[in-house]
């Protein structure tokens, strides 16, 4: 990534045309031929940019930077004031907290959060047609089947019953209980699964990695 401090004036002709007088502004050229002009008052919103595939031609004084439909970045600079360059390198990208993988574990590891005396048999139990996230057993011994989503709408209940009808054709799982887990479910989705004998668990995420004493909601 280049960074430049300058003193510049700034034109764009393309579909519209816009013009930035003189000032004392942040360029930003990143590895992936992006260019992009900042001021100190807003945040990560630039005041003008060039989206890659572009091309940047530098001159005595003046940048070019042109994309392929030929619209034009005209960068006039009067003072430059700093240009650094840094490899960043390989970037892993954004780690959500709180997504499925995550609550799966918290959960596996926290079988007691559906009900006193359930126990965890596997993760990811095998089916015809994928793996349902949690397999447990409840304080009696029956099976219990648990999908779970960050947010629970009609497609995961669906899901669930999917499962279901598979596991209850097995004489050593059956009768196989649903338990819809989810740190937000939707009305639909809830009224969905009371429907097919699904029972739905709002998992409060903080709690479970210990941040929080409110208990957990069960429905």
């Amino acid at each position: 990534m280049r960074l430049v401090i300058a003193k510049c004036s700034v034109d764009y002709v393309g579909r519209l045309s816009a013009h930035l007088p003189p000032a004392t502004r942040l360029l930003m050229v990143k590895a992936d031929g992006s260019v992009s002009i900042h001021a100190d008052d807003r945040a990560y919103k630039p005041l003008n940019w060039m989206s890659p595939p572009c091309k940047l031609q530098e001159a005595p004084g003046v940048w070019k930077v042109v994309n392929k439909a030929g619209e034009e970045l005209r960068i006039t600079l009067e003072e430059i004031f700093q240009d650094t360059s840094y490899d960043l390198g390989v970037d892993p990208g954004l780690q959500k907290d709180g997504v499925e993988a995550h609550l799966q574990e918290l959960l596996a590891a926290h079988p007691e959060t559906f009900g006193e005396g359930y126990t965890l048999v596997r993760r990811e139990f095998m089916t015809a047609i994928g793996p349902v996230d949690l397999l447990l057993k409840d304080a009696n011994n029956a099976s219990v089947a648990v999908e779970i989503k960050r947010r629970g709408d009609i497609d995961g209940v669906e899901q669930l019953t999917r499962y279901l009808e598979l596991m209850n054709r097995d004489p050593l799982l059956a009768p196989v209980a649903g338990v819809f887990a989810a740190q937000e479910i939707k009305p639909q989705a809830r009224v969905l699964a009371t429907d097919r004998g699904i029972r739905c668990v709002v998992v409060d995420y903080g709690k479970l990695r210990g941040m929080k004493k409110d208990e957990l909601t069960l429905f």
